[in-house]
């Protein structure tokens, strides 16, 4: 199953109703099936508020290819020696802080 990734689309506060439904419609109609999007308003008083759009799409070739690139690099096998380190450290005796009176 080829993995998907959250991508945003950010409306400035600064648009006409007219601009923002059109924007709106054609985001709807090039958005691919099954994109999961969402609607958010962003930001605050100091820094403007924006209309956030998130939504699900496939990666690109470009971006496949390069995490095909990453993945294929084997993880290292799991060291014995630091179980062993382990087991040899659940052995130490504790000795709590001393309590006070």
């Amino acid at each position: 199953m080829p993995r998907r990734v959250k991508d945003f689309i950010e409306i400035s506060e600064y648009t006409s109703l007219d601009d923002l439904i059109r924007f709106l419609e054609t985001i709807r109609e090039t958005l691919p099936a099954n994109s999961e999007p969402e609607l958010k308003i962003r930001g605050d008083e100091i820094f403007g508020r924006r209309l956030t759009i998130s939504f699900l799409r496939e990666l690109t070739a470009e971006e496949a290819s390069r995490e095909a690139r990453y993945a294929d690099e084997s993880l290292p096998e799991p060291d014995d020696s630091i179980e062993q380190l382990r087991k040899k450290l659940d052995k130490v005796p504790f000795r709590g802080a001393a309590r006070r009176p």
